[in-house]
């Protein structure tokens, strides 16, 4: 047997006698032990042996990453000093370590809600402990190296409330941002990525601030840019950390950055290549987009190179739009006056459209041309109905083809079947109104206005209908209609 396991099997024998004698042979769950924020140690103890007897023999289990069988002795060490001798973290530390073992071995949740308080509290007690001075650096006694302490110990804590704790962000960023406001340029780079991720997804649901957000950026970029340049055998971690972080913030950087970043960005792009009329459209592009404007040098020569390639290359950008995009062909057809033209193309949009609410609104711009425009009611309607039924609860087809109605009244034969045709249009308003409320004020005007074309009384009585009685409609509605009067 070694001396090193002749030592260790010593000192569990002084353990197992200390615990008998202390009343401390029960075992109790985590969850019966209230932690402290005090940082106390175990010089001039009582229980300095016992302590620091435990701490050497759950050590040598953390050393072997063996966290089931270093618990019951950190545990003891823990309670008795959280601070260990008064110059380390190492309780809280391990204590974190062990607790994350656990958090990742259990099943049941509420465990796993305890285990993951436990190390949140283990975290603030450390630094609560640094930040009090309760535990003395040896090596170093300055605010300073306090301060580096503290912020090493926040970023740590809010890596673990990303990867392991699933804390709320709202809380996560603020135990992130408090350590690099601490660690300045010496905060690690394992903080970026988790850093990153946060502020983009706070941003993206509006509960952080653009201004926020690029604060943020630029922190990280300054700590980035520092350490690449300054720390030898850490630059290549900073650049991973830094490329990690920026391909996040690339997500929201339109949102967030103005004109000068996207120069400082771009121009490396452009005079890569200064003569490509790709990269200066490119460029140009985003620049407007950022709000940069004419008097800016970068600028300025962006537009006047791409003035020569602008009138060919406009047309041939719309050009291929056009032709990927049949629908806007269309639109712009319909304006230009040429309707055979415009539904053509909408008849191509409406062929390769999958989406059915676009496919609707194409086929319902077709209806509008063939009623309005070519007075085509029949092929109108039919249009106008196949768009309502692929978006249900559209009121805006109805309203089409009871304008359809209204209109073509007066070719609906004698007086009777004209007023027959308002009532089968104000039907359409009606229905419009009752499955679309944005429609709703609209019908409710257009059955205003018509109601005083409806049949009378009189002219119901000379054909024998009543109230309540159903009638055919003439002429292309050929619909069926319930008589009332005006």
């Amino acid at each position: 047997m070694t001396n090193g396991l002749l030592k260790g099997n010593i000192i569990k024998m002084k353990l197992n006698v200390a615990f008998k004698i202390l009343g401390l042979a029960a075992i109790f769950c985590f969850s019966t032990i209230q932690l402290e924020a005090q940082c106390e140690s175990w010089v001039g103890s009582p229980q300095e042996g016992v302590a620091s007897d435990a701490h050497v023999v759950y050590r040598g289990h953390i050393k072997e990453k063996e966290f089931d069988l270093a618990y019951e002795s950190w545990k003891t060490a823990y309670e008795i000093a959280p601070a260990a001798d008064g110059k380390r973290s190492t309780h809280y530390i391990d204590g974190i370590e062990i607790h994350k073992d656990k958090l990742k071995k259990a099943t049941d949740e509420a465990l796993k809600k305890e285990y993951k308080e436990t190390i949140a509290r283990l975290y603030d007690e450390a630094i609560s402990c640094y930040e009090s001075r309760s535990i003395t650096l040896s090596k170093c006694d300055t605010d300073e190296c306090y301060e580096d302490k503290v912020a090493f110990l926040l970023g740590r804590k809010g890596i673990d409330m990303f990867y392991s704790l699933n804390a709320p962000y709202s809380q996560n960023i603020e135990v992130l941002k408090n350590a690099v406001d601490k660690g300045g340029l010496k905060s690690e780079y394992v903080v970026f990525d988790p850093m990153a991720r946060i502020a983009v997804y706070q941003f993206e649901k509006e509960l952080m601030s653009k201004e926020e957000a690029r604060s943020i950026y630029e922190d990280l970029e300054k700590i980035a840019d520092h350490n690449i340049a300054n720390h030898a055998t850490l630059k290549d971690y900073y650049q991973q950390g830094w490329d990690a972080a920026k391909a996040q913030f690339a997500k929201i950087e339109r949102q967030i950055f103005d004109c000068e970043f996207f120069k400082n960005k771009l121009r490396p792009d452009y005079d890569a290549d200064p003569d490509n009329p790709d990269v200066i459209k490119k460029v140009l592009g985003i620049l407007k987009g950022q709000g940069c404007t004419p008097g800016d040098p970068f600028y300025d020569e962006l537009d006047q190179k791409w003035k020569k390639y602008a009138v060919a290359e406009n047309a041939k950008i719309q050009a291929e739009f056009e032709a990927n995009n049949p629908a806007v062909a269309a639109n712009k057809l319909y304006k230009s006056g040429d309707y055979a033209g415009a539904l053509s193309k909408y008849r191509e949009a409406i062929n390769a459209e999958t989406d059915n609410a676009k496919k609707a609104s194409y086929l319902f711009s077709s209806a509008s041309i063939e009623g309005r425009k070519l007075k085509k009611y029949s092929s109108a309607r039919k249009l106008a109905n196949e768009a309502a039924s692929l978006k249900p609860g559209w009121g805006r087809p109805y309203m089409l083809i009871g304008d359809l109605y209204a209109t073509s009244a007066r070719n609906c034969g004698d007086s009777w079947n004209q007023r027959l045709a308002i009532l089968a249009a104000i039907d359409k308003y009606n229905y419009a109104k009752s499955i679309d409320a944005e429609v709703a004020g609209e019908a409710r005007e257009k059955v205003s206005k018509y109601a005083g074309s409806m049949p009378s009384q009189e002219e119901g009585f000379m054909r024998k209908m009543k109230k309540g009685s159903t009638a055919k409609v003439g002429c292309w509605i050929g619909e069926s209609v319930t008589v009332r009067f005006k």
